[in-house]
């Protein structure tokens, strides 16, 4: 059963003093002498998908005042994810060799690979997929190879895909017994900008080790860019997220953030680094590099919208209202960028679009023309959802 709402903000609280890269385990004993609502607490754990950090904490504090009936759920969990992370990190290794064997470039991120790589234990932090990038032009090559694991794309054939989904960036194959695989070629939908270019990766991968091969992934500068743009795209609904990106402060101190502020910017979206800082700031109570810390401060932008989203988490209604349908628009710096999002968002035909009108293949590019009418309709309350 889920908590109720007071529950759960203070077991959210609890949890961000638990899960961060450095908990204080003497301010936690004497909370836990206290009393503490187990029931509220892993709920709300499992929500936001940091139940191994969790139990580390837990660990840590020899699982003082954790009734039989917690940690037996906890073990079972533990049990269970270790199991798939395994499973997912053999599959992730034969799949990988099959693309590099076809001379396609392939990085593995999020998942399995942060896990091992920034986590550094494969059972360290909770996924549910796989995601990789290739180049675009070697999508439909990589497509082919992942139909010989067995998997197939649930969105549809190849053209219908391009015709509603392809400015998405990433298609989803799913296998009727293993982990999903998100085969991106680029990190976000094309009506917004991201601080990491899909062609800026390739010179900078790092290696780690995934079962017995080695793995390309995101790492460095690079992941602080990841980790900042898709939490931003997300909405940081996630405190799963959120711990990720204050590990990477915690671990990488050797980091050029300035530098990595001013890619970010480059590109359009330089607060989505400033938020991140906001973010593992006020929940996690983590050190934010100090040429950063000032900026945030200074950001009223950022600020506002750091507030907002730690509001809607402890109120455990993460991305409420136009945070959760418009998040992604949040990576964009100026509003004059967002409103140009907004309007590209209003041109480009969906999935929605081909269901509330299916038209045959070759009068597809009408969608292009029906769409904007559709959504003024959808708005005045006509209509079916966009």
């Amino acid at each position: 059963m889920s908590p109720n709402s007071r529950s759960a903000s203070a077991a959210f609280d609890l949890l961000c003093l638990m899960v961060g890269p450095r908990p204080d385990l003497g301010r936690l004993r004497e909370v836990l002498r206290v009393g503490v609502d187990f029931d509220a607490l892993l709920h709300v754990a499992a929500d936001h998908s940091v139940r191994p950090q969790l139990i580390r904490t837990l660990a840590d504090l020899d699982w003082q005042a954790v009734p039989a009936a917690a940690r037996s759920e906890l073990d079972e969990f533990q049990r269970i994810h270790g199991a798939f992370s395994l499973a997912a990190a053999e599959q992730l290794g034969r799949v990988v060799g099959a693309f590099e064997a076809r001379g396609i470039r392939v990085a593995a991120f999020k998942g399995a690979a942060l896990a091992a790589g920034l986590h550094r234990d494969l059972a360290a932090r909770e996924y549910n997929d796989i995601d990789l990038i290739v180049p675009a032009a070697d999508v439909d090559a990589a497509e082919d190879i992942l139909q010989t694991f067995g998997y197939r794309c649930a969105q549809g054939d190849r053209r219908f895909r391009r015709a509603f989904l392809a400015h998405q960036r990433q298609y989803a194959f799913v296998h009727v017994d293993r982990a999903t695989i998100d085969l991106h070629w680029a990190f976000t939908a094309d009506h917004v900008p991201f601080p990491l270019a899909a062609d800026e990766i390739w010179r900078s991968l790092e290696e780690i080790a995934i079962g017995h091969r080695r793995v390309a992934t995101i790492g460095g500068a690079d992941l602080a860019l990841l980790l900042a743009g898709h939490g931003t795209k997300e909405g940081w609904r996630s405190l799963g997220w959120i711990c990720d990106f204050a590990l990477l402060l915690d671990r990488r101190r050797e980091l050029d953030w300035p530098t990595i502020h001013r890619r970010a910017r480059a590109r359009g979206c330089g607060d989505c680094i400033l938020l991140a800082c906001a973010m593992v700031e006020r929940l996690l109570g983590a050190v934010v590099p100090g040429s950063l810390a000032v900026q945030v401060r200074e950001n009223a932008r950022v600020e506002a919208l750091a507030s907002a989203l730690a509001a809607d988490l402890r109120r455990d209604r993460p991305g409420a209202g136009r945070r959760h349908n418009l998040a992604d628009l949040e990576l964009c710096d100026s509003r004059w960028a967002r409103l140009a999002a907004s309007l590209r968002i209003g041109l480009t035909p969906t999935v929605s679009d081909y269901h509330a009108l299916p038209l045959p293949p070759p009068l597809w590019p009408l969608y292009r023309v029906t769409r904007p009418f559709r959504l003024v309709l959808k708005t005045l309350g006509v209509g079916r959802a966009a």
